[in-house]
């Protein structure tokens, strides 16, 4: 991927672009916009606030609404309630790091506005390089250059900006899963299967990504069949998917394990702040007191399963509630995307779905696959993206699912940009030319774009409806996001 091509620069580019203008936003609607008091987790500050705090909370406050308190609370006082173990560690280890670097501003700065900054820097480092990876994964899949740069650019206007932005895990999952998927396109098996248990170690969702590990090892194991030992190859196939879902399993079950000496072990009680203690005590929250939760009798005592049936109520069709069509209505978006993004492909391809992608219409070579989003390579990425949008719209909390699927599946970018590259005229017009978007010294008067969805944008009264349908969404979310999130109101 490095060094940068010139389309990748222009992603990179544009991604900086975006999130500069996305903290600007933020600060400006949390500054005139006041507040809803919401019944959102808000632990006491322990630490005396300064003067350049107050600045640094007024230029970023807006970043730590909603569950980012969660995660700038464990950052800062480690687990200490039951609750706080439905946030994996990942992201809270990595606002350390860069807390650490901050070492120098200590003198001036309490923790939460260092772990601020972190959050501000971190997620912009993490949400640029995750353009790129994206735009690198699309060159890899879709052997179409013109899509994986529109894919990418569309990611800089993700519908779920403000959770790339905010201090939330998205950002950091999203380009460790991309660049997985990157290096197992490049063959790299064992590197991507750290990368995927490192996101693992983000989100909990990381988990499904040992599919694409699994379905690779699968195709070897297709292709050898017919040149080699049957049964070795057979051995080998299983001793590689055990390896996958080990390592990628791995630190979920460590942090498993580490929430159970923590609630389930006697001894391992310790001290907890006063003012703490008294928001578990007035909240109902759980701390580790020698007092034994009911998970931990369990057979299998996970305490992420607790968590999420027992404070968030998450569980198999229990979101299915009349008065939780709003939220159906913000994520049907989204949902509709994938499933049309499904439908397409299926029709497509029916041969290749009904084996599993692991054999080709025999009417097909492999030396020339079909282009874009309909490549044979997508099919993974689909079952992927498909597989999250069933259990995410069965068993979660329904409006998550646009930040659920814009930070985990690029079919959320790669379909949109196959659907503009088909159907809008402004674009395919550039078919007939030369690739050269990003020319920089192109005569006046020429009409190829650096940034070509810049361009849609610009030229807005002439662009196709469904061009309209797909910015006039991302555009939308983008923005509103960023208006409700950050003053406490309720969103995606």
């Amino acid at each position: 991927m490095w060094p940068l091509d010139p389309s990748q620069k222009e992603v990179l580019r544009f991604a900086v672009c975006c999130r500069v203008l996305t903290l600007m936003l933020q600060a400006l609607f949390n500054g005139i916009i006041p507040d809803h008091h919401a019944e959102a987790f808000s632990p006491p500050r322990l630490a005396p606030s300064g003067s350049v705090d107050q600045l640094v909370e007024s230029l970023l406050g807006g970043l730590s609404r909603w569950d980012a308190e969660h995660f700038l609370f464990i950052a800062e006082h480690g687990y200490l309630y039951e609750h706080n173990f439905a946030f994996f560690p990942g992201f809270p280890l990595a606002l350390l790091v860069g807390t650490e670097l901050l070492r120098p501003l200590w003198s001036l700065l309490n923790l939460r506005s260092c772990l601020l900054i972190s959050v501000a820097s971190l997620n912009t480092l993490f949400y640029v390089l995750a353009a790129v990876a994206l735009h690198d994964l699309g060159c890899l899949v879709l052997h179409c250059p013109r899509q994986a740069f529109y894919a990418a650019l569309l990611f800089c206007l993700s519908p779920a900006n403000v959770f790339l932005a905010a201090g939330y895990s998205e950002a950091l999952f999203t380009l460790l899963t991309f660049s997985a998927m990157g290096q197992l396109e490049r063959g790299r098996v064992w590197t991507s299967g750290l990368l995927f248990a490192l996101a693992t170690g983000v989100r909990s969702n990381g988990l499904v990504s040992v599919g694409f590990l699994m379905h690779s090892h699968c195709q070897g194991f297709v292709s050898s069949l017919m040149v080699l030992n049957p049964l070795r190859q057979l051995f080998k196939l299983m001793v590689s998917l055990f390896l996958s879902v080990f390592t990628v399993a791995l630190p979920f079950a460590l942090f498993q394990y580490y929430a159970y000496t923590q609630f389930c072990l006697p001894g391992t009680a310790y001290p907890v702040p006063e003012p703490l203690v008294q928001l578990a005590v007035d909240k109902g929250y759980r701390i580790a007191d020698g007092n034994e939760p009911p998970w931990c009798f369990w057979d299998l005592p996970l305490i992420y399963s607790y968590i999420q049936d027992v404070y968030w109520n998450v569980g198999f069709l229990k979101y299915y509630e009349l008065r939780q069509v709003p939220n159906f209505l913000l994520a049907t978006p989204v949902a509709i995307l994938v499933v049309w993004a499904t439908w397409t492909y299926v029709t497509t391809h029916p041969w290749l779905c009904l084996t599993l992608g692991l054999q080709r219409n025999k009417n097909k070579t492999l030396e020339k696959p079909d282009p874009g989003f309909l490549s044979p390579q997508v099919f993974v990425y689909l079952v992927h993206a498909a597989v999250l949008l069933l259990f995410g719209g069965l068993c979660i909390h329904v409006q998550v699912l646009t930040r659920f699927l814009g930070s985990s599946t690029p079919i959320v970018y790669w379909f949109p940009a196959h659907l503009l590259q088909d159907q809008e005229p402004l674009l395919r017009s550039l078919e007939t030319v030369p690739w050269k978007p990003l020319a920089e010294d192109s005569p006046p008067g020429q009409k190829v774009p650096r940034n070509s969805i810049m361009g849609l944008l610009y030229n807005w009264k002439t662009c196709s409806p469904v061009t309209r349908y797909i910015l006039g969404y991302f555009l939308t979310y983008w923005l509103l996001g960023l208006l409700l999130h950050c003053n406490f109101l309720p969103w995606t």
